[in-house]
């Protein structure tokens, strides 16, 4: 194999495991705000642990035998979609532990079994969100760029702005409505530190620009040629998720979560970690248009 061939390989693999990583995220976010997970997880004995790890590999292998989350052109034979299982579910693994520091879930100083547990359950959605990579917002493998100078993408840069702040808008309220009246965000905040929030700004970010302009979900190349104010990825990527902090902030309000009595800090530790999953929503509803 030449040294381009195998660049090439590299390339087409760190692509995959890209797509299923945003793949896992878009499916797997919203349940790691759920406390009564953590305490499932926290209480499993290792039967049970194991027992949810045997029925994950079975469920994700189904999935992988019809697509998975590589972009192949033929039927996946049983050895590729055994390997893909296993990858699958490492990457889900290792996409929930990275959450669950974030969120400081578990730390350091977290006992091994509670630790694993905590991290076995939290990585299932994950893993069956990397098999479904392809499947629920994979890109037409049959079309093609239009040129920029065609209709569609000639309209008013103002409009495809709004476009895109509205679908931003949409996403992040559908993912992030359900976790915004809950305790979870009080609980995480409690146990949060700038650097943190910090770390949790960054992941958002990351997060929100693979899964748009990186995974190849949804003619990632068209979203690239669409007109208007932010249309850069990195300034897409900023605007959309300063209007995803504003929407979580409104949701944090609207189920009085927050006050207008509440410290400055208050608003910004709960806006920022609710951000997550609306960024995430918010990604999800600007492939959508």
């Amino acid at each position: 194999m030449s040294k381009k061939q195998q660049k090439n390989v590299w390339a087409s693999e760190i692509n995959d495991i890209i797509r299923g990583i945003c793949g896992g995220f878009l499916f797997g976010v919203p349940l790691l705000y759920t406390m009564e997970v953590w305490w499932v997880g926290s209480l499993a004995k290792p039967q049970l642990i194991m027992m949810a790890i045997a029925v994950t590999f079975i469920v994700v292998f189904l999935l992988n035998r019809t697509e998975g989350f590589r972009k192949r052109r033929h039927t996946l034979r049983p050895y590729e979609a055994l390997t893909d299982s296993v990858e699958a579910i490492a990457i889900g693994i290792v996409c929930s532990s990275f959450v669950l520091f974030l969120l400081r879930e578990i730390t350091l100083e977290s006992p091994l079994q509670e630790a694993l547990g905590k991290i076995v359950f939290e990585s299932v959605p994950f893993a069956l969100g990397v098999a479904l990579a392809n499947q629920f917002l994979g890109d037409n493998q049959n079309s093609t760029p239009e040129p920029n100078n065609s209709p569609k993408y000639r309209q008013n840069g103002l409009r495809a702005t709004f476009d895109d702040l509205g679908a931003t808008l949409i996403g992040a309220t559908v993912i992030a409505f359900n976790i915004a009246p809950t305790d979870e965000i009080s609980m995480l905040a409690a146990a949060n530190s700038p650097p943190g929030l910090l770390a949790m700004i960054a992941a958002s970010l990351i997060i929100s620009y693979g899964i748009v302009f990186q995974a190849g979900f949804s003619d990632q190349q068209k979203r690239r040629q669409q007109k208007g104010i932010f249309q850069r990825p990195s300034s897409e990527t900023i605007m959309s998720y300063l209007v995803s902090l504003v929407a979580s902030a409104f949701m944090l309000w609207f189920f009085q979560k927050l006050t207008f009595d509440d410290p400055w800090r208050m608003w910004l530790e709960h806006t920022i970690l609710l951000g997550l999953p609306a960024t995430i929503g918010g990604a999800a509803g600007r492939l959508a248009i």
